[in-house]
């Protein structure tokens, strides 16, 4: 009975060569062939060849990354979905192959006199042993083969999804990380501004005192404490909340081994090149996840046309039957079922035709989505590359503004105390230089993020691995 079973399986095999799944085709990319953000560079090396640590030059930023990979919610589910998918596929491929099963039975019944045929009370007995396979579908138009291929490109995209999650995330915590020492940096500048007004407000109160300062000059003076004082709480909260998101990213708390971090102002990030938009197509991680779900929607249209065409199961085994569990193996007790079935679908009230229909467009909605996912990156990218290449020049204006503050300040202030100009004069001077001293801050904290949100939208920040300086891509360190 192996042997006909196995030699059923081949047969069935052999038969089973027909699939009615379209043919792919990946469609046309609906972007220009350059970005418009920016010149496209055509360095062997791209953003996905260089790994988050090599890209984040500040070892904290790295440590941080290090803790949320290792605890965050949102990357242990996508890992989990991945699982849940490869068992699905696992569920799906073993459709293609007969279940044999073993199974034994026995059972002993009084009939009564009435309805026995020697009009006495008898008690029959029967009792079985088989192994075989029950509703086996052969699979001649590839209807399981096209559901076991949809399967797996579903448990790809759950492969890319989780890539896409660990690129999010690790660019989440980047940005909020920049963050926190952004406010950091600002509720530093604020208390050392206030000192400076505390400082002038309590020179301006002894002159007052002894009749050179006005009353206005006094209040004028307040003002400046006061409302750097309000700025000190706003940052002082900022700064509070900042370092909550970073411990909800990382999904556990500030690690105790924190090392320290680089300044505001270093090099904090290594520039990665931009490469040609058709380095998205292969690099991004929910381009490929958008591909993948494509894929199996073509699938199941191979699954629909399917249902149109004749279906065969197979019920077959064989054992021992007897009457006696004594006699169960003896000779002449053996006993074979071979019932084949086949299902010819005549009328069904237009079903099939409707889920073919379905599963048309399904594919075309998929090819839609497809299509906006590749939209959207080269956007994100164009954006990148456009912030890029201003960013260094407002930096450089935001610094000669702070420097020409400074020195306005500083003029205002001797001016004063001289008595050749008013306080209004130094009023404005401090709170000018404190107003370009904030906006340099955030001003840099913009390009740091464009920078991390750029590397992102070019498919880096998935792998653990470092490029070395002849631009070869090393083997990944974690």
């Amino acid at each position: 009975m192996k042997k006909s079973l196995v030699s059923l399986a081949v047969t069935a095999a052999l038969l089973s060569g027909c699939s009615l799944i379209p043919e792919y085709q990946r469609p046309e990319a609906p972007v220009a062939a350059v970005y418009s953000g920016g010149p496209a560079e055509t360095s062997a090396v791209k953003a996905a060849d260089i790994g988050w640590r090599e890209f984040f030059n500040d070892p904290q930023l790295q440590r941080l990354v290090d803790v949320a990979l290792e605890n965050n919610r949102d990357l242990r589910v996508a890992a989990l979905n991945v699982e849940a998918f490869q068992a699905q596929y696992r569920i799906q491929r073993a459709e293609l192959f007969p279940a044999v099963d073993a199974n034994v039975t026995g059972s002993r019944q009084r009939v009564p006199g009435d309805l026995s045929q020697t009009g006495s009370p008898t008690i029959n007995s029967q009792y079985g042993a088989t192994v075989g396979t029950t509703a086996w579908e052969i699979d001649l138009f590839g209807r399981l083969r096209s559901l076991r291929e949809g399967a797996l490109e579903q448990f790809l995209a759950s492969e890319e999804a989780q890539r896409a999650t660990q690129t999010a995330l690790v660019a989440s915590v980047a940005n909020a990380y920049l963050t926190w020492r952004a406010d950091q940096a600002q509720l530093q500048l604020t208390r050392d501004t206030l000192a400076t007004f505390q400082k002038s407000y309590d020179l301006t109160r002894r002159s007052y005192e002894v009749g050179v300062a006005s009353a206005l000059d006094l209040r004028q003076a307040q003002t400046s404490v006061e409302s750097t004082r309000a700025t000190l709480a706003q940052y002082t909260r900022l700064v509070a909340q900042d370092q909550n998101a970073v411990v909800l990213l990382l999904g556990a708390g500030l690690p105790a081994d924190l090392p320290q971090g680089l300044d505001l102002d270093a090099s904090l990030l290594a520039e990665v090149p931009a490469g040609l938009p058709s380095d998205l197509l292969q690099r991004r991680p929910d381009i490929l996840q958008a591909e993948h779900q494509l894929k199996a929607a073509n699938a199941n249209i191979g699954a629909a046309r399917a249902a149109f065409f004749p279906s065969i199961s197979l019920t077959a085994n064989a054992g021992s039957l007897s009457s006696d569990l004594s006699g169960l193996f003896k000779g002449g007790s053996g006993t074979w079922l071979f019932q084949p079935q086949i299902n010819l679908p005549i009328f069904n009230a237009g079903a099939l035709k409707a889920s073919l229909d379905l599963s048309k467009v399904q594919k075309n909605i998929f090819i839609a989505q497809y299509e906006q996912s590749i939209q959207i990156a080269f956007q994100e990218v164009a954006d990148g590359l456009a912030a890029r290449a201003t960013y260094n020049e407002q930096l450089d204006a935001q610094r000669a503004l702070v420097t020409a503050s400074a020195d306005y300040y500083g003029l205002a202030e001797k001016r004063y105390r001289t008595g050749v100009d008013n306080y209004l004069t130094l009023l404005d001077a401090q709170r000018l230089l404190f107003s370009a001293q904030q906006q340099l801050i955030s001003d840099r904290l913009a390009q740091l993020t464009s920078e991390v949100n750029l590397y992102k939208a070019l498919g880096g920040g998935w792998e653990e691995r470092t490029v070395s300086r002849d631009n070869a891509a090393q083997t990944p360190r974690g």
